[in-house]
């Protein structure tokens, strides 16, 4: 199994595009990007000094549509925060035990409860994205767990401003899932860095030029395998968050239709208990699991024909 992961900011460094814009696909991709973006991201990518490319405004498209073209090159076809930053000198000066600490080049507290007020005001942005249901497992770095429904995605990005990066569990997911291969986009180094210290086994790869592309398609044809899921499915799939055992709901199990956000049962590990919803609806086809089995991330749990959903 495969995973794709992209870096945040702080990965960034001055020049870094440099190689990348020298293919032609990539830099037109990238300038359509600068136009939708209403920013200059080729000049900040090759000429821009480090403390131009730290700002936020700047980093997060940079970085983004970094990753973005990376992936179409691989898969052509498919303000309150400031004045707390004492804190982080009294983190310096007096550091858990054991820790390392490291200074981010970003431009914010991103992550910590100093940035909630942005919450808000992205989420009603937000609401004028329309989403679809990712055709392959997702996993949420706000918890870990597998996410298979296109609105929860969009909501955890925009809780993810203020809630802390749970790399931690992201990757005990992925242990779950059996992953072998680990493809970072670009700039690459940092995330595949921590995978080979706490991943033993899996194999990494860090996309940092264009002349890696044929490496790197060879790597996915290595690790990669079928999502499991039809272009145009004629059924809905419900699918396992998380590792631990399942508990049917009785309500669900004796239903025939199950309505929009409708509880089919939960997923109990050491950890905590995570509810489980029919996010969708609809007609029930058949239970793949029984109450009390034990279940892994992005397992089926129950398949459901979309129509006749109350």
């Amino acid at each position: 199994m495969l995973v794709i992961v992209a870096p945040g900011q702080g990965a960034q460094t001055p020049g870094f595009l440099t190689p990348w814009l020298e293919d032609p696909a990539f830099a037109a991709r990238f300038e359509w990007l600068s136009t939708v973006a209403g920013l200059d991201l080729v000049e900040h990518g090759t000429t821009s000094d480090a403390e131009t490319i730290r700002a936020t405004e700047v980093a997060q498209p940079l970085l983004v549509a970094t990753g973005l073209v990376a992936a179409l090159q691989l898969f052509p076809h498919p303000g309150d925060a400031f004045d707390r930053i004492e804190q982080l000198a009294a983190l310096k000066a007096d550091p858990p035990a054991k820790a390392r600490l490291m200074p981010l080049s970003v431009a914010g507290a991103f992550h910590t409860h100093h940035m909630a007020p942005a919450v808000d005001h992205l989420a009603s942005l937000a609401r004028s994205v329309s989403v679809h249901d990712p055709r392959t497992r997702v996993i949420s770095n706000r918890d870990g767990r597998v996410v298979h429904d296109g609105r929860d995605v969009l909501a955890r990005i925009v809780g993810q401003i203020a809630s802390p990066v749970r790399w931690d569990l992201c990757m005990e997911t992925m242990a779950d899932l059996g992953v072998t291969g680990v493809l970072e986009m670009p700039p690459a180094g940092t995330l595949t860095g921590i995978l080979k210290r706490q991943l033993k086994g899996v194999e990494t790869f860090a996309l940092k030029s264009p002349d890696q592309l044929d490496e790197a398609r060879a790597f996915c044809d290595r690790h990669g395998e079928s999502a499991g899921m039809e272009t145009t499915p004629t059924w809905r799939m419900v699918v396992s968050p998380a590792k631990g055992t399942f508990h049917l709901d009785a309500e669900a199990a004796d239903r025939d239709v199950l309505s929009a956000g409708a509880p089919i049962g939960g997923v109990a590990s050491l950890r905590d208990t995570v509810s489980v919803t029919a996010a969708h609806g609809g007609q029930v086809v058949e239970w793949l699991v029984e109450d009390g089995d034990l279940v892994s991330p992005g397992q089926p749990l129950l398949r459901l024909h979309p129509e006749g959903a109350a």
